[in-house]
Parts: structure tokens; sequence; C-alpha cells
């Protein structure tokens, strides 16, 4: 019975954060899906209270993201990578390619709310290097 119990919290964990793992892309995927289509109010839903409380408004928030996020606004492709679990918070690193093909790596950090998994921030990281 013991074998039973610590086979389902061992397979437990790893499931749920497979879920967390999916909800959070999903999150960030709709949020960029609302950029591109120049839906702020959409785009600001996504964003967790601590962003919500510092740009007031939609408009606020999707001219920083337009001014200071072009990449995010209008991503050429998005493909994840890493992804850091913390329990309530996670870490999700992710390639954005821009319109005009240059490489962009970003490390979005998420909160898990009453509403679900919202964006806390994002941050630009090194330009990734290329090379043979």
């Amino acid at each position: 019975m013991r074998s039973i119990i610590l086979a389902a919290l061992l397979t437990a964990a790893p499931v749920a954060a497979a879920a967390d793992e999916t909800a959070i892309r999903g999150v960030i995927d709709d949020q960029i899906a609302a950029f591109e289509a120049d839906d702020f109010d959409g785009a600001f839903a996504y964003a967790a209270p601590n962003i919500r409380s510092l740009f007031g408004s939609p408009s606020n928030f999707g001219r920083m993201v337009r001014d200071g996020y072009p990449m995010v606004w209008r991503p050429g492709s998005v493909e994840y990578l890493g992804a850091d679990d913390r329990g309530r918070l996670w870490d999700q690193d992710v390639m954005i390619t821009d319109d005009a093909g240059r490489l962009h790596r970003l490390r979005y950090s998420m909160v898990r709310t009453p509403d679900g998994w919202r964006i806390a921030g994002v941050r630009i990281l090194a330009e990734p290097e290329v090379g043979a």
C-alpha cells in the first residue's frame, strides 16, 4: 500500500508541473495574440495585479509594450525554452524572433493568482549568441 501511495505522489508532481507549464504558455500565447490584434484591454487582463496597478490602464500598458518590447507586440515567431518551477511563482524563458529576423531572449515571471497564472514581469535577457 505504501508503494502505491509513494508512486502516486511521485507521479503527481510532474503531472501538475506539466499542467502548469501548459497553462503558463497558454497565457503568454494569449497575451501575445492580444497584442498582435492591438487588443490592449485583452492583453492587460493577462497582467498580474502588480503590473495592472503599476500601469493603471490598458492604454498605458499597451504603450509601454509597443515602445519597450516591440518584439512582443509584433513577434515573427515564438519559441518556448526552459522553465523554472518555484511553486506559486514560475519563470518561463522565451525566444522571440522579431519581424526583422533578430532573436530576443526574454524571461517571463509568472505568478499564480485566484484567476489563474498571470504575467508579473518580462525581462529582456542577453542577446543570444549565433555562431558556427
